[in-house]
């Protein structure tokens, strides 16, 4: 739950909704241009019936990659970022997961602060390491947490 107390509701994001999608990461400053291949699945959230953001998994094996975080403007610094990372990691440990990966520019303290550490890109196991996102965020910090 968000600090708000009301639930959070994760939705598997339908095909036309992606374009929505595109346009929230573009404003947010994350790469899009991946969106409609195989293998990222996302998911919009609500609360209250209202949408609070998006998340995506791509998972390669034992191994998934965080991505496509992001928080609608005005509900951030309101617990409901820590609250859909939870809900995706969930995700990815049914998909049988055991560590994840992430990619960040400026939230290191945030994901620091839900497990996650820093890790060195040549660790990166080679299925993540191939993903698009990894090619179109060459500066940003990778994450990772064993599950």
């Amino acid at each position: 739950m968000s600090r708000s107390g009301a639930p959070l509701f994760a939705q598997p994001l339908a095909t036309f909704e992606r374009d929505g999608l595109k346009a929230t990461l573009a404003r947010a400053g994350l790469p899009a241009d991946d969106l409609d291949a195989d293998g990222p699945l996302f998911w919009r959230f609500e609360r209250d019936d209202m949408p609070v953001g998006f998340a995506g998994i791509e998972v390669h094996g034992a191994d998934a990659l965080l991505r496509s975080l992001v928080t609608l403007p005005p509900l951030r610094l309101q617990g409901v970022g820590g609250a859909m990372v939870d809900k995706m990691e969930t995700e990815a440990r049914a998909r049988g997961a055991r560590a994840i990966y992430l990619l960040t520019g400026d939230l290191v303290e945030f994901f620091a602060k839900l497990g996650y550490a820093p890790c060195a890109r040549e660790r990166v196991p080679a299925a993540i390491a191939a993903t698009a996102p990894f090619a179109g965020l060459a500066a940003a910090t990778v994450m990772m947490k064993q599950m």
